[in-house]
């Protein structure tokens, strides 16, 4: 499998957007990308969340804090839209994002995949594809009881070692999810076990995208 590798000659940080409808659907989705991604390159990220209460907002930050590490530049911007109600806060939300979207030039954007069953998540991607409309946008995906899980056409390779450290740190990031019967390194690293067979992934482990436009160049 040819890989696309992303520029390295770059003479300005790589701009990533992150987008979340909760506080751990980045790291969740895509943080295994993330903890490789901004180790390697110097990046400017600017990391959103869209709902949760005081408890969640300090989770969020302190997780996007360990998933940038210390190379990245972060910025961190946490809402407090009503977490299950985001269709009902449309209008609200969509302001939201014509403000990131007057004050940021992303070269990447990790989002919701668009089928998703969870209405917030919807909400998210769809926001997302229409106001970042010629961007390098790639849907990430959320384990879940819905069983939505689909065919990605894009993956990120992940060593073991990413992959474990993720899953450890997404449920040491969030101890208000502990409760949850599904929360648990096992559901993590299965999903990126699962993904990695399906690319061939040299340590077994992946993450898997879905990307709705890209342009080749040569």
């Amino acid at each position: 499998m040819i890989p696309l590798t992303l520029p390295n000659a770059r003479t300005e940080p790589l701009r990533v957007l992150c987008l979340g409808a909760h506080a751990d659907d980045i790291e969740i989705g895509c943080g295994g990308l993330l903890l490789d991604l901004l180790a390697s390159v110097e990046a400017a990220v600017h990391w959103v969340v869209f709902s949760g209460d005081d408890i969640r907002a300090d989770e969020a930050e302190r997780s996007a804090q360990r998933f940038a590490g210390n190379k990245a530049a972060l910025e961190v911007e946490v809402h407090h839209f009503q977490d299950g109600l985001l269709p009902h806060q449309l209008p609200a939300i969509k302001a939201v994002f014509e403000a990131i979207k007057r004050r940021s030039r992303p070269d990447l954007i990790l989002t919701h995949v668009a089928n998703d069953s969870h209405q917030d998540h919807r909400v998210i991607a769809e926001l997302s594809a229409n106001t970042f409309r010629d961007h390098l946008l790639l849907g990430y995906e959320i384990p879940k009881y819905d069983g939505d899980l689909g065919r990605p056409n894009l993956y990120a390779h992940l060593s073991a070692d990413v992959a474990r450290r993720k899953a450890g740190a997404i449920c040491e990031g969030f101890p208000s999810q502990r409760h949850r019967q599904w929360f648990s390194p096992d559901t993590f690293l299965a999903l990126a076990r699962l993904r990695g067979i399906e690319c061939n992934a040299p340590e077994g482990y992946a993450e898997g995208f879905y990307a709705p436009k890209v342009v080749l160049a040569f």
